[in-house]
């Protein structure tokens, strides 16, 4: 008798890359990695809208986000592209999702992120000092910049993996819910 072969597990894929004018390549060469691993890609969601949907923008932001949270709470696991995006940080709905995977006890495997520590990129981008205590502050407005040697925010830092690419976050995501499944 022929065994059922068991689902391939699913990963959703966070990032801001569905507002970049190639995303439909950039899911595409997603999914096909993932296919590559026995993972099926889930790309975000639209919230299900035809080309002809009439409602207003905050029923179609109602919708996208709820078609998100609905695929991100069947998947098995997450992969993130928290490239800074209009500044010095990752895409703050990409961050909500990973922080909602994680809390969901989901892997979460991160990618895109810049080497060094996030305090340094600070650095480099506008003027910093250290008060008589050692603490790297803004110059001009003397507000902290999180140091602890992290590459990103230590809530973000301390929650996922991290790896150095797409292919390299869905391979080790690909281990940990192996792991996860086959304790």
């Amino acid at each position: 008798m022929h065994q059922p072969r068991p689902p391939r597990p699913r990963v959703y894929l966070a990032g801001p890359d569905i507002f970049f004018r190639d995303c439909e390549q950039i899911y595409r060469d997603l999914k096909a990695a993932c296919e590559r691993l026995g993972l099926k890609g889930i790309a975000p969601s639209d919230g299900g809208l035809d080309a002809d949907f009439t409602g207003s923008d905050d029923e179609r932001a109602r919708r996208i986000y709820e078609g998100n949270i609905a695929l991100i709470r069947q998947v098995d696991g997450v992969i993130a592209n928290l490239m800074n995006f209009r500044g010095l940080e990752p895409d703050s709905g990409t961050v909500f999702e990973v922080g909602f995977a994680v809390a969901l006890g989901k892997p979460v495997v991160v990618y895109g992120v810049p080497a060094g520590s996030y305090a340094r990129r600070v650095g480099a981008a506008m003027a910093c000092t250290q008060d008589a205590t050692g603490v790297t502050r803004e110059r001009d407005s003397g507000v902290m910049v999180e140091g602890l040697g992290q590459r990103l925010n230590l809530m973000l830092a301390c929650s996922t993996a991290m790896a150095s690419s797409a292919e390299a976050a869905l391979s080790q995501l690909a281990r940990l819910i192996g792991r996860a499944a086959h304790p």
